[in-house]
This record gives C-alpha cells, sequence and structure tokens, in this order.
C-alpha cells in the first residue's frame, strides 16, 4: 500500500529528500535548544521554573497558532502561478496587465466552500469560491467571484442574514433546513442560483474542472478615458465535471478533502490546470436602455447579445509552500482595483467593497497588507500609513508620515484619477425586492438543463427541501412554479411521494 501513496501523501518524505540532513533545533529568538522533550524543573519531580524560556515560548505561541477563521468561505485551497495575455483588449482597458499580447502576471488564487466551516466537506453541495489575486505593475488586482455567474441576492443588507442561514442554529448547533428554506422562499431573487445550486453545478468534481465568474458588473476604462461596463468569465480548459449526489456523499465520507487533495496532487504531477479568461462588454448607452437592472446580480447579460471576448489565460503551475502563510492569510477584497479597472453601480459589489478589507483587518491586523502573500511586490508602496500592530517592513522610514508637505513625500498622480460619471437620483431605500426574479430561472429551466439534469435537479431540491416545514416547502414551491409551471409541478410530486413514504413508515410502527 505504501508504494500507492499519491503525491500528497508524500510531502513529508519528498521534504527529507531535499535535505542535506536535521539542522539545530532554536527558539523563537534563534537561540539553541539543548533538549526539547523535557522541560526545566525543580528535581525530576518538582514544578517547572518560570525561567523555562524554551517551554514558555512554545506554549505561548501555541496558544495563539489559529487566527479566527473566515465568516464566509472558511474552507479553502490555493495555487500560484501566471496570467497571460493572449488577445488585445486595449481598447476596452488601460490597466497594465493588459497592456500587450503575451505578457504575463504572477498570480495567486484561492478556491474555496461557502457555507461550511473550515472543516467541512469539499464536496458540499455549496457554491465554490474563485478568488484571484494579480501582483500587477500597478499594485495588486483582487477579481473576487464564485463558479456561477449569479448570486442569491442583490442588496448587501440582506448579506449577513442569508449566510446565517447557511450556518447553525443558534440553540441546536445543527443545520437548520427551516432556516434555509424559509429565508430562500421569503427572497424570490434567490431562485435563481438556488436552481444553479441543486443543479450538477452544485457539486463541482473538484476546483480544476468548474468555471469561475467575477460576477459583478465593473467598469473599464481605456487610454483615452472611455468606460465601459463588463463582467469577467474564466472557461476550464479541462473541462466541466461535476459529481452526482450520491459521488458527492459518499466523498464527504471517505475523503472530505477530495478538491484539495486533487488541486495538489494535480500541480505536483506538473499536470497544470489551466483556465481561459474572457470579458463582456455593455456600453454605458446599453446599460441606460437595457429592459432589466445590467447591475443586478441575480440575473446574467445574455451571450447572444453580450458575446464573450476572449482576453487571455491563468496557469497554476506552484503550490503553496506553507498553507497558513500562503493560503490561510491570502486575503482578497473586490476593493484592490487598479488603474483601468473600476466599480459599478452594483449593489452587492459596493457592499463588497467595504466589508472585505475591514474583515481582513478584524482577522489578520491592520498591516495585512505586508504579509509577504498579500503584498504587492510588483510595485512599491508609498502613502502616509504607519505603524500598528505586526508592521514588519521598514514603515516607510524616515519619509514624511503626513501631507501635504515641503519634503518630497508621495504626492498625486495625477494622470491616475478614476473615470469622471455622473450619476443623479433620489437618496431613498429602493425595495428591489420584485425586480423580475424568475424570467431568467425558465430559461435555465427550459434552455439549459438537458431532461436528465431536471429530473436530477427536482431529486436534489425536493431530497432537502422535504426537511423544512409543510408552509414552508409550498411557498417554495410556488416561486419555481412561477420560473415555469412544470418546474413546480414536478417538485409537488416529489415532495408528496417523500410525505407518502413517511406516512407509510409511520403506519408501520
Amino acid at each position: 500500500m505504501a508504494n500507492n501513496r499519491d503525491k500528497a501523501a508524500n510531502q513529508l518524505n519528498e521534504f527529507k529528500k531535499s535535505q542535506l540532513g536535521a539542522d539545530g533545533m532554536t527558539t523563537g529568538t534563534g537561540a539553541p535548544v539543548g533538549n526539547k522533550t523535557a522541560t526545566l524543573t525543580v528535581g525530576p519531580r518538582g514544578p517547572i521554573l518560570l525561567q523555562d524560556f524554551v517551554f514558555t515560548d512554545e506554549m505561548a505561541h501555541f496558544n495563539r497558532e489559529r487566527i479566527p477563521e473566515r465568516v464566509v468561505h472558511a474552507k479553502g485551497s490555493g495555487a500560484f502561478g501566471y496570467f497571460e495575455v493572449t488577445h488585445d483588449v486595449s481598447k476596452y482597458c488601460k490597466a497594465k496587465i493588459f497592456e500587450h499580447v503575451g505578457k504575463r502576471t504572477p498570480l495567486a488564487v484561492r478556491f474555496s466552500t461557502v457555507g461550511g466551516e473550515k472543516g467541512s466537506a469539499d464536496t458540499a453541495r455549496d457554491p465554490r469560491g474563485f478568488a484571484v489575486k494579480f501582483y500587477t505593475d500597478e499594485g495588486n488586482w483582487d477579481l473576487v467571484g464564485n463558479n456561477t455567474p449569479i448570486f442569491f441576492i442583490r442588496d448587501p443588507m440582506l448579506f449577513p442574514s442569508f449566510i446565517h442561514t447557511q450556518k447553525r442554529n443558534p440553540v441546536t448547533n445543527l443545520k437548520d433546513p427551516d432556516m434555509f428554506w424559509d429565508f430562500i422562499s421569503l427572497r424570490p431573487e434567490t431562485t435563481h442560483q438556488v436552481s444553479f445550486l441543486f443543479s450538477d453545478r452544485g457539486t463541482p468534481d473538484g476546483y480544476r474542472r468548474m468555471n469561475g465568474y467575477g460576477s459583478h458588473t465593473f467598469k473599464l476604462v481605456n487610454a483615452q478615458d472611455q468606460a465601459v461596463y463588463c463582467k469577467f468569465h474564466y472557461k476550464t480548459e479541462q473541462g466541466i465535471k461535476n459529481l452526482m449526489a450520491d459521488q458527492a456523499g459518499d466523498l464527504q465520507g471517505t475523503d472530505p478533502d477530495y478538491a484539495q487533495r486533487d488541486l495538489f496532487n494535480a500541480i505536483d504531477e506538473g499536470n497544470f490546470p489551466s483556465y481561459k479568461m474572457f470579458i463582456q462588454v455593455m456600453t454605458f448607452e446599453e446599460a441606460e436602455k437595457f429592459r432589466w437592472n445590467p447591475f443586478d446580480l441575480t440575473k446574467v447579460w445574455p451571450h447572444g447579445e453580450f458575446p464573450l471576448i476572449p482576453v487571455g489565460r491563468i496557469v497554476l503551475n506552484r503550490n503553496p509552500k506553507n498553507y497558513h502563510a500562503e493560503v490561510e492569510q491570502l486575503a482578497f477584497s473586490p476593493a484592490h482595483l487598479v488603474p483601468g479597472i473600476e466599480a459599478s453601480p452594483d449593489k452587492m459589489l459596493q457592499g463588497r467593497l467595504y466589508s472585505y478589507s475591514d474583515t481582513h483587518r478584524h482577522r489578520l491586523g491592520s498591516n495585512y497588507l505586508q504579509i509577504p502573500v498579500n503584498c504587492p511586490f510588483n510595485t512599491r508602496v508609498r502613502n502616509y500609513q504607519r505603524d500598528g500592530p505586526q508592521c514588519v517592513n521598514d514603515n516607510q522610514e524616515g519619509a514624511p508620515n503626513y501631507f501635504p508637505n515641503s519634503f518630497t513625500g508621495p504626492v498625486d498622480n495625477v494622470q491616475k484619477v478614476e473615470n469622471c460619471q455622473h450619476i443623479s437620483g433620489d437618496v431613498q431605500r429602493y425595495n428591489t425586492a420584485d425586480d423580475d426574479n424568475f424570467s431568467q430561472v425558465g430559461l435555465f429551466w427550459n434552455k439549459v438543463l438537458s431532461p436528465d439534469e431536471r429530473t436530477r435537479l427536482v431529486d436534489n431540491i425536493t431530497g432537502h427541501l422535504k426537511d423544512a416545514q409543510e408552509f414552508i416547502q409550498k411557498r417554495a414551491v410556488n416561486n419555481f412554479a412561477q420560473a415555469d409551471p412544470e418546474f413546480g409541478r414536478r417538485l409537488r410530486e416529489g415532495l408528496a411521494k417523500y410525505k407518502s413514504a413517511s406516512a407509510g413508515m409511520s403506519a408501520n410502527l
């Protein structure tokens, strides 16, 4: 059996082969350690001495080894590689990452599940995070998306409540179908993403065989200061492959780290995952006249009207050297933009611009951008931020820490000012609950899914929805029925079978 161990299982053996011999052990201060297997005591049975720094150094660090896990996307896998421009898109965007065909930019990627804890299974039915950090010549650009082009909600005010429904009941500490389906059925805009989630796409066969999407609408600006709206897409070159519900369930028990293992082994074997990047482009004029809100994250832009434009290729060719240092501390934010790529009025994007950076300051500290994996190493940071916990660089030495100043501190890059955009409107809280929640779900049911895929979608939904209370079931089915009557009818029939089977079991007791 030992000869059949995969690359991940053999990591320690590979490390041993790379070493000439064992180095002498030290404390955190670099002092040699003479004996690491015994504390310093008064006699063989006496108490430990407070002066035993070898012990206190070890324990004090051990007590602080864990940082808070991410509230969302807690379970994840990372890799490193590069982005290469394959097509000229300079007519849309002046970002230096796209400045010429053939240009390569180093990057980091983190894949993840969304709702589960850090120890949850990779094969759970859940969207997959697909976050990319591009280390560009003008700072880091983070494109933080998922493996679906849409999301459950369109207003960020609802995000904490939505995520709470994915977590645990505050009394039972169990996942609660009532919580999930109650929220879902009360917010019909979730119907589109829920249909994706319970289709075959809800359980990708690892991270290498799924697409990725920036999901949000962004704004691209070219060298002439002309702007368009844009959506980003990554298409896997390994081909789409999904797990059926029974396969995914089996793997949750036999190999809960299935996707992590698959990604690590593929890269370690030289089978480098790759994805092609595309953009969709919509002019401001088209956005003004479009038949629905183009910034609505619960909807897609039809490819027939806004075709995919090829841009480049992502290749992942290096595994993390250390998971905690390079993946657990890897921090993404949609607010990390570069000249030529700006935010749009997408409400969900606007909410994330704040929340991501804020949570990293909580998890990792106010200087989280100094951590090597987050540091914009292809450029040099020059600003007026100083001090704070975990300041690990030169703290900008003797440069002025106030602006304006008369002592050659950094100045404005006037040629890099953001694109001017006129916006007007009345300030109030606008209700978006009824912004056409069902037409695209009907298209997904009728035009995207095959007959077999529709059957599995119905089976997957009913298999989960059956555990919610009956009044919640009826409300949820009514939403799906508004997308397509057949969709609703088949869900009712599926739930009725579960109810009949349950009644039969009760009668036999």
